[in-house]
Formats: structure tokens, sequence, C-alpha cells
């Protein structure tokens, strides 16, 4: 849903141009949140992580880009974008209401480098907040269609169960050597085992692993979920050097 800030460094967008997009399919994620699935005119192919720029223009001219995650792994038919509704957004609000198969609109892209994990850098432990989850869905899709014995565990905080973007999928990952485990931090459901409060340090060293593994640790949110995982994991003694941050804004959309 994802809205991203670009990182300076991560591409040189004058090499990228504008390509059409054609809507397949979108499908409802939640009651706020749809994946688009695209056919993309000389889609280059991508890397679990990277992102896109989407550019609407309206009849006047008028011209709107906002930046979303790939929720697609490599190689996948179509390419995917998970986008949540922000009522006062410019781009979001068209996207999840307006668009219907065979519309079309134009987007550029893979961009990004920094934010990139694939199962041959080692065991990865990823922490999601809300749409945060969308760059994970690829990694995690990625590891399972490569066949890769790599550990992967995904820590995702929500406001509430039926806020869980990919619930259904993220049960059907999980195997021997993938872990997905919950947080929900508005309302449960009767009966819920999962932890209930914000993710903090004391959560993290529960359900992480220990610093002495050095493995690989992906945060992605809003900022301030992000600045706070970030500070915990640091405070838990793991390499700040091995911990990639993705952050989104309250406004935009």
């Amino acid at each position: 849903p994802h809205l991203r800030r670009p990182v300076a460094g991560t591409a040189v967008l004058g090499r990228l141009t504008w390509k059409e997009a054609e809507v397949v399919e979108a499908v409802p994620e939640t009651a706020r949140v749809k994946t688009l699935r695209l056919n993309v005119e000389d889609w280059p192919g991508h890397l679990p992580g990277q992102h896109v720029d989407v550019r609407l223009t309206a009849e006047d001219g008028y011209q709107a880009q906002r930046s979303y995650s790939i929720a697609s792994a490599p190689g996948a038919p179509e390419l995917e974008l998970t986008v949540e509704r922000l009522d006062d957004g410019e781009v979001s609000p068209y996207l999840c209401d307006e668009l219907q198969p065979g519309d079309r609109f134009e987007l550029r892209g893979p961009i990004g480098g920094y934010f990139v994990w694939e199962p041959s850098r080692g065991p990865v432990f990823l922490v999601a907040g809300g749409s945060g989850v969308v760059p994970f869905r690829a990694m995690l899709r990625h590891l399972v269609d490569e066949g890769a014995g790599v550990q992967a565990t995904l820590l995702l905080s929500s406001r509430s169960w039926d806020d869980v973007i990919y619930r259904d999928e993220l049960d059907e990952l999980e195997r021997e050597n993938i872990f997905v485990l919950y947080t929900l931090t508005r309302s449960q459901p009767s009966g819920w085992r999962g932890y209930s409060r914000r993710v903090d340090a004391a959560m993290l060293a529960e359900v992480g692993p220990p610093p002495s593994e050095q493995s690989h640790v992906y945060v992605c949110g809003p900022t301030p979920f992000v600045e706070a995982v970030a500070n915990a994991l640091v405070e838990l003694r793991h390499e700040p050097a091995r911990i990639r941050t993705e952050r989104f804004g309250p406004t935009g959309g």
C-alpha cells in the first residue's frame, strides 16, 4: 500500500522510462487494501524489495506520482502492487476504487537496491508494521520459489485480525524454515494467543534471532514504527550495519 520515500542514490531514474501497465485483476486484501495484478510492457524483471513509481495524469494534464513496493516475486507472471487506500490521498483512492481490468496507467522501475534481500544473503528477520509487509511478501514468495532452506522469520504488527494483509497467504507460506508471527495492537479475536501490544525490545528478543547469529534484519512500515523497532534492535545489540529500514509517512497516497 505502500507509499515509500525514494532514497537518494538507489537508482538513476533518468535511465528508466515510463511504461504502460494494464490491470489484469484487482484483488481485495482487506477493507482498505487491494492488490493490483498488472501486465507491464517490456518489464525487465525485478528483485524482492524493489519498488516502482506510479504516475497518474488527469484530463487537464495534472499529474500525481507515488512510489509503491513490488508485492510479487521475481519471475511471477504478472507484476503485483498492493495499495492501501488513504482517504486524503491523490493516487491510492483511484488505484483502489476506480481501476477496472483493462484500465491502464504509467509506471517506471524497478527502483532500489538497498532494501533487496535474496536467499543467497543468508537468514533474515523481517519486521513489518501494517502495509510494510508488502516487500516482505515478495521476499518470502521468492524464498519458497527458490526452494532454499534459509530461515526467515516475519513479525507483523497490525491493528486487528481483519487488518492483516495477506493473512491467508502468510499461513500457506509457513513451513519448516519460514515462521510468521503477529501482534494485534488495537483489538484481538476471541481466543487470541498471539501478541497484543506494540512491537518492543522484549518481543523482538523473543521472536528474533540472537544478535550473535548475525542475521540480516529488515524493518518496514510507518516512520514512527520503523524508528522504534530499529532503536530497540540496536539496544539488543544487533549490528546496525545489518539492519535495513524502509519507511513511509502518514501523508500522501
